[in-house]
């Protein structure tokens, strides 16, 4: 019943997360070794300043570290890359909108793992269409 309905908590948009990684193309997770996946209410004031967000609502999602097109074998160690979504901004984006969250989060994950590769907004949506 839909009195009965709630928003995810961080823990179950998280996993929420995990399932959805999981679902996509097996040739490109297997690229995303070493990827962390978190989930947190907000942005932090810095990645908000850094973006230039006028909003703490402005970000649904957030790649930090080194993409793969621009590592190299000589890299001094450094932290793992990255996936931030954004539950706060998701869930708000949701309401305004007639997706499913599940689509909303897929879309966010992909968006931001793209990064990673470099990817172009096309070879994103080709992904995304091969996760459904």
């Amino acid at each position: 019943m839909w009195t009965d309905l709630k928003a995810p908590s961080l823990a179950e948009m998280e996993a929420m997360a995990h399932d959805v990684f999981a679902r996509l193309p097996e040739g490109f997770r297997g690229l995303c070794e070493g990827v962390i996946i978190r989930v947190d209410d907000f942005p932090t004031d810095e990645v908000l300043d850094d973006m230039e967000c006028e909003s703490e609502f402005d970000l649904l999602g957030l790649f930090q570290g080194v993409g793969l097109p621009f590592q190299s074998g000589s890299d001094i160690a450094r932290l793992p890359n990255m996936v931030w979504l954004y539950r706060r901004p998701i869930l708000d984006y949701w309401a305004e909108h007639e997706e499913t969250l599940g689509n909303i989060v897929r879309h966010v994950l992909i968006h931001e793992i793209g990064h990673h590769f470099g990817l172009s907004d096309d070879d994103m949506a080709k992904i995304e269409a091969g996760a459904r």
